[in-house]
Parts: C-alpha cells; sequence; structure tokens
C-alpha cells in the first residue's frame, strides 16, 4: 500500500487543490491532506479546524483521503505518518524551482521523496491569496472553489 502525504495551507482549498487531490487519489492508494499552520505567511483567514471543515468536505467523494493539521515539519508529519511520498503541485515553471529546493532538503533531512504533479491548465492560475483577495472585495469565486468554500467565504464576507 502506497500512502502520499498532500500539505498545504489550503487557506482557502480551491478547485486546483481538489484537482491533485483526485489526480494523487487515483495513482496512490491512500492520501492524507494535511493543512499546515505556516507562521511564515502570517495568520490566515481561516483557523485550522475551519480549512480542515473545507478540505474534507471538498474531498468527501475520495473514500482513500483522509485529512489531518499540523504545525510541525512535514518530514516529521511524513515519518510519522509512514508516508512514502510528499505530494506537491506545479502551476507553472516558477513553482518548480521553490518546490525542487525544498523537496531536495526534505530528501535530506528525512530520506523522503517528493512526487511533483502538474496541475491542468484550467487550474494553473488559481491560488488561494488570488482568491482570499477577491472574495475580500466580493467578488465572485464560486466557480474557483467548491461549493462548502464558496459558502464559507460568503459568511467571512457577507455582501
Amino acid at each position: 500500500m502506497t500512502r502520499v502525504l498532500y500539505p498545504g495551507s489550503f487557506d482557502p482549498i480551491h478547485n486546483g487543490h481538489v484537482e491533485l487531490i483526485e489526480v494523487a487519489a487515483r495513482l496512490f492508494d491512500e492520501v492524507v491532506v494535511a493543512a499546515i499552520s505556516n507562521p511564515q505567511k502570517g495568520a490566515g483567514l481561516f483557523d485550522l479546524t475551519e480549512r480542515q471543515e473545507m478540505v474534507a468536505a471538498s474531498v468527501a467523494h475520495l473514500p482513500n483521503v483522509s485529512i489531518t493539521s499540523f504545525s510541525s515539519l512535514v518530514v516529521d508529519l511524513a515519518r510519522e505518518l509512514d508516508a512514502d511520498f510528499i505530494v506537491k503541485g506545479l502551476r507553472a515553471v516558477s513553482d518548480f524551482e521553490s518546490e525542487l529546493q525544498q523537496g531536495q532538503m526534505n530528501l535530506a533531512i528525512s530520506g523522503v521523496h517528493t512526487v511533483f504533479l502538474p496541475s491542468a491548465t484550467t487550474h494553473s492560475f488559481v491560488a488561494s491569496k488570488l482568491i482570499r483577495e477577491i472574495a475580500r472585495f466580493r467578488g465572485d469565486v464560486s466557480s474557483l472553489v467548491p461549493a462548502a468554500v464558496a459558502a464559507k467565504l460568503a459568511e467571512r464576507f457577507p455582501a
């Protein structure tokens, strides 16, 4: 059985994330999606519990996907879960440089390899940062995020 870890801030999860989780769920036996508390990104729009709930609602159709959260090194969680690989998504060439460096560092300190999955061109421009910005100004992001996320954003930024 092959278990992979897909870490991210998921603040909020969007359709590009869901696409990558669906691909990983087809490729691997078990996918653990982990929402991270990342102090480098500052306070999130949603707390970890809210993000976990949105991720769970967004991938409920995938029986081999589980959800967790963490605030440590990704490799520590990967070891704890006995993950075979860490999965990272690539939207553009610019993502590859930083993700490759991070993947190589993770391998050096833990022995866990990173698998890179490219996003479909239909989702390559979607980023949580942009979703948050559009939602703050009450723009329509419903085509870019799962329904549960659109509802949470509407609650957070009422019209």
